[in-house]
């Protein structure tokens, strides 16, 4: 489940009434067990069209994050009519930049569906000018509300960067860029004192690096004024392996 830094407040919660007053009226009218068709169609695609604030779909995100930490996922808008009413058309509500790491699936992590999310994934979520206009994408094309950058537990990318750095060892070929990219992560690492920054030093680059990366879009020329106005809220994150959890490091909607 999603969860927040120190101090933070707790996202708002729906209470959902529908599904036991359902289960008693099904038992009085004596109805039969819903057929898998009628399951997958039971939700209309276009109530999954939103949501359309930074708080609504930071909502989404912890209640979809909360399901997969706890193993009840609904997997929803993943059918054939879900398909069929994104084929013409998206409107996804959030953007999440995150790890290529094969463990870190935006869409599992957040039990989110088709047309719900634009993903951009790269080493150690490293930006650069393409990667950085394809986050930019959907706030100014989609109005997604929302942007979330992932860091993750035991990133192979920024352990990879740390040593490179702490070694004076370039990396091979075109891993050299993500050494690059991560730098200014890397560099606030090794200027905090041992007892200041506390942990394991390639955590806290994780860390360090998305609060970094999140700070940037948004001050960034064409995201800030969404930003500012309210339209717009960029979350920096981190997800633990171990749990599944994803916890809030900054940027939480209000």
């Amino acid at each position: 489940m999603v969860t927040l830094e120190s101090g933070a407040d707790r996202p708002h919660r729906r209470v959902l009434l529908a599904g036991g007053l359902g289960v008693a009226v099904a038992a009085l009218a004596g109805c039969a067990t819903k057929t898998a068709t009628q399951v997958a169609t039971a939700t209309s695609p276009l109530e999954r069209a939103g949501p359309s604030t930074p708080k609504a779909a930071f909502a989404r995100l912890a209640e979809g994050n909360k399901r997969w930490v706890t193993g009840n996922v609904e997997h929803p808008g993943r059918d054939l009519t879900r398909r069929q009413f994104v084929a013409q058309k998206q409107e996804p509500f959030g953007v999440v930049l995150a790890c290529i790491d094969s463990r870190v699936p935006p869409e599992l992590i957040f039990d989110t569906g088709l047309g719900d999310l634009y993903v951009m994934r790269t080493g150690g979520a490293a930006v650069g000018p393409v990667v950085t206009g394809s986050v930019e994408y959907g706030p100014l094309t989609s109005n997604s509300p929302l942007i979330v950058v992932l860091g993750h537990q035991r990133c192979g990318a920024v352990a990879a960067v740390y040593k490179a750095w702490h070694d004076n060892k370039p990396l091979p070929g075109n891993l050299q860029a993500i050494t690059e990219a991560l730098h200014p992560a890397y560099e606030q690492v090794a200027n905090q004192s041992s007892a200041a920054s506390g942990g394991d030093p390639v955590e806290n680059m994780t860390k360090i690096h998305v609060k970094q990366t999140a700070d940037a879009l948004r001050a960034n020329n064409d995201l800030a004024p969404l930003v500012r106005s309210g339209a717009l809220a960029v979350v920096s994150a981190y997800y633990s392996l171990d749990t599944g959890e994803v916890q809030v490091l900054t940027g939480t909607p209000t």
